[in-house]
């Protein structure tokens, strides 16, 4: 019994010692993926005004050194003049307003094939009965070890 026992505690530390050994060049992911608007082809711009029942595709570029995962798409009213962290464009308000039927858009989308480059390009109709005003959309990245970035800009819901 007792060299059972000294062979299973001996075996036992040699799985530890092997388990906890292995390769030192694990390359750690600490770079964030960046999101951006600001091409040609990306969409919504600051300031930009939408008409309600018009279709729009909402387009950004977004990029990582590793891998792409997901990303999405937040449209929400502005009608308290809430700001985000990164908009850069600065846009007349309207008036402080309460909200009665404001579009609110919140959708999440899977980047499939292990993509370090990508191009959102989601079409999205203005519905024709909610509130005129003040709006952001916000786009949302993810990369495959879990670091996100945003990015949002002002825009405008009209008739």
């Amino acid at each position: 019994m007792k060299f059972t026992l000294k062979y299973f505690y001996f075996l036992s530390i040699l799985t530890l010692i092997t388990a906890c050994s292995g390769s030192d060049n694990i390359e750690i992911d600490e770079e964030k993926p960046t999101i951006s608007v600001d091409y040609t082809e990306g969409f919504p711009q600051g300031c930009t005004s939408l008409t309600r029942g018009e279709t729009y595709d909402f387009r950004a570029m977004v990029t990582d050194n590793q891998e792409l995962a997901s990303y999405s798409i937040d449209i929400h009213h502005n009608f308290d003049h809430h700001t985000h962290d990164d908009q850069t464009a600065v846009c007349s308000l309207e008036d402080i307003k309460n909200a009665i039927n404001p579009l609110i858009f919140i959708e999440n989308y899977s980047i499939e094939g292990s993509l370090m480059n990508y191009e959102i390009n989601v079409s999205i109709t203005i519905p024709e009965d909610i509130d005129t005003g003040d709006y952001h959309c916000a786009f949302s990245v993810t990369d495959a070890t879990g670091w996100q970035s945003r990015t949002s800009v002002d825009i405008k819901i009209i008739e």
